[in-house]
């Protein structure tokens, strides 16, 4: 059984990582979490149906028409299109997929689940029947460096709560 810390680490020991769910029209946890993982030095790939650039960098429709293999994806949308992504993991053989929550791992609680993360139990439920490394909470904010105070006070509350887990991965 991965524990958060190795799932979190392995994660971010890649260096091409698909963001679904960047925003043109506001700022949210996508579009934060893309520059915040482009300015660390990762190759960061946009992804949002609706628009064709983001930052002045290509943004892709889905993940199917990024043009290079991709180690991860992060999910930063809302939980009910979080499934369609997994399978597009499984298709594509993504091994990686972070289902953000600004909260820790929620998915058993669907109504507050839906408003502050992205994480549905059936895409959990998929990734793991694939071997996918699935981790269905938590922020990479909180943890790739360096990490600011307001993301390492949540990082902290979030561990001592025990909101912060792999829920069985």
């Amino acid at each position: 059984m991965n524990t958060i810390d190795s799932l979190v680490q392995d994660f971010l020991a890649q260096k091409r990582i698909a963001v679904v769910g960047v925003s043109r029209t506001r700022e949210d946890a996508a579009n934060l979490n893309y520059r915040k993982l482009r300015g660390a030095g990762y190759r960061v790939f946009a992804v949002n149906p609706n628009t064709q650039t983001f930052d002045g960098d290509p943004c892709y429709p889905d993940l199917k028409s990024i043009p290079e293999k991709v180690d991860g994806v992060l999910v930063v949308t809302n939980p009910s299109n979080t499934e369609q992504i997994a399978r597009q993991c499984v298709e594509l053989g993504i091994p990686r997929m972070w289902m953000h929550c600004s909260l820790g791992a929620r998915p058993f609680l669907p109504d507050l689940a839906a408003k502050i993360g992205s994480a549905s139990p059936e895409a959990v439920r998929l990734c793991r029947e694939h071997k996918i490394a699935v981790i269905p909470g938590g922020c990479p904010m909180m943890f790739c460096p360096p990490v600011d105070f307001g993301h390492a006070c949540m990082r902290g509350v979030l561990r001592l709560t025990g909101s912060l887990r792999n829920n069985g991965n």
